[in-house]
């Protein structure tokens, strides 16, 4: 589409932001980029930002309506949580594609989703919604174990905690309790600051599934295997690897689960990212959210231009494809590279102070790894989940299977030693 306009909604401190950007100068698109501030994207696009409080939808929506009659909008695209029932809410008013508010808006919502899982006829663990008020002591008896407790709207594992008994359970909910109360928690989650789901926990393989709706069909994009198990009591997400070594009935099954519950909370189009497990009772969706893989993962994938290439010889990123798809343009026949790929979010060894990253050049030479990103810069504080809001860092690896990329970036994890006092 010549002479389309983007706007991109992205949070200040996003990963994702130079991705989109460098995407959208690839394929000569004129964007503005909403955010909450605009220092940290001044330099990127001088004069064509869009500043908002993410905290109220109303008024930004305001904001983007009347900003579009001074450069009107071909589509608007929401790129982390905090934004895509925004950028529904935006494109509603605009008449532009987008899907249903209440469907994006339940992505947003676990005790929702859930609700919608289960009257979908999906697989769901049982769930118990309270409030950070009430006290643990009191509703710990009425929970089955081992659960999960977590909050309602956070993202990246983040305030979920494992409890296999009342005191594991008590010692949860007052932890996840200190972390909503902090006030940039609780701006970002409003009244769903003030609640805690409870569910049985899902044993099982676990896998991570990227695709996205052209056409109000799931097109997938890649299907990770978690190769580290994730059994609580944090949930601390490592290496995904792609193509799954799963069997392949069992990655069709995946798509398919994957299917009916996008259907069951009514996403229709855009990126869609899945978590699911899977064990002897079937496959159980964790979570979906109406926005691609968060952080600097979108690295990992990588896509052959059938249309054309552009002068491109490693193919484009997820963030050109997902362009493509929001001005219309027809992506069907692209498809992921043919070789193996993965990545592992590193994980920090303790909250404290990161005074050094040791070993990251050595590790860079070991064959199939292809970058590593330290996204914390030395000097500043370093948490660790439940708390964590963000990764200390990434490790990229390609080669010709699954199996080459994963000793990859454990042999390249085993080099780094990370200094935090």
């Amino acid at each position: 589409m010549k002479n389309a306009c983007v706007l991109l909604l992205i949070p200040t401190l996003s990963y994702r932001a130079r991705a989109f950007v460098a995407a959208a100068g690839f394929l000569d698109l004129e964007i503005v980029v909403g955010s909450e501030r605009t220092q940290a994207l001044a330099e990127l696009l001088p004069g064509t930002s869009l500043t908002f409080d993410l905290s109220n939808p109303e008024a930004a929506v305001k904001r983007i309506v009347d900003a579009s009659r001074d450069k009107p909008f071909n589509a608007i695209v929401g790129v982390d949580e905090e934004t895509v029932v925004i950028a529904s809410m935006a494109s509603e008013r605009l008449s532009l594609p987008h899907n249903p508010v209440s469907s994006v808006q339940a992505t947003r919502d676990k005790y929702l989703m859930r609700q919608r899982f289960s009257a979908g006829g999906l697989l769901s663990p049982k769930t118990r919604l309270y409030t950070t008020d009430q006290n643990p002591n009191d509703v710990s008896e009425e929970v089955a174990y081992p659960c999960v407790l977590k909050p309602t709207f956070l993202s990246a594992s983040r305030g979920v905690i494992r409890a296999d008994n009342e005191h594991d359970f008590e010692k949860a909910f007052h932890r996840i309790s200190n972390l909503l109360s902090d006030y940039r928690v609780t701006g970002q989650g409003g009244a769903a600051a003030r609640q805690i789901l409870v569910e049985d926990y899902i044993p099982g393989v676990e896998v991570a599934l990227e695709g996205i709706l052209p056409d109000g069909k799931l097109k997938l994009l890649a299907l990770f295997d978690k190769p580290d198990p994730l059994e609580g009591p944090t949930f601390t997400e490592t290496i995904y690897v792609t193509p799954s070594r799963l069997a392949k009935e069992l990655q069709d099954e995946i798509v398919d689960t994957t299917k009916n519950a996008l259907k069951a909370i009514g996403i229709e189009r855009g990126p869609v990212h899945a978590e699911l497990r899977i064990n002897a009772s079937g496959i159980y969706v964790i979570e979906i959210a109406a926005r691609s893989i968060g952080g600097y993962c979108s690295e990992v994938l990588r896509f052959d231009d059938r249309i054309t290439q552009r002068g491109r010889s490693n193919g484009f990123s997820l963030e050109e494809l997902i362009l493509r798809n929001a001005i219309g343009e027809d992506i069907r026949p692209l498809e992921r590279e043919s070789q193996s790929a993965g990545v592992m979010m590193v994980p920090a060894p303790q909250a404290g102070i990161l005074k050094e990253a040791k070993g990251v050049e050595v590790a860079r030479k070991i064959p199939g790894i292809e970058n590593i990103i330290i996204a914390v810069p030395v000097g500043q504080k370093v948490e660790v989940l439940p708390e964590s809001s963000r990764y200390l860092g990434f490790i990229f690896a390609r080669g010709e299977n699954p199996e080459f990329v994963e000793e990859a970036i454990r042999a390249a994890h085993e080099k780094l030693e990370i200094v935090i006092t």
